[in-house]
């Protein structure tokens, strides 16, 4: 493999998405939260 397509290899591997090496605490708390605002929103609109 020769550098060039070495690092063109690279760059395609990336598309920019969400990094694994991330805070999964904060995912997990900020789902969390949605669901809750979401409840809350379904709840005073009087749609459940």
């Amino acid at each position: 493999m020769t550098s060039a397509s070495a690092t063109a290899a690279r760059l395609r591997a990336r598309t920019g998405g969400p990094r694994d090496d991330g805070p999964k605490i904060v995912e997990h708390i900020a789902g969390w939260v949605l669901v809750v605002v979401l409840a809350m929103l379904v709840t005073q609109l009087g749609l459940l």
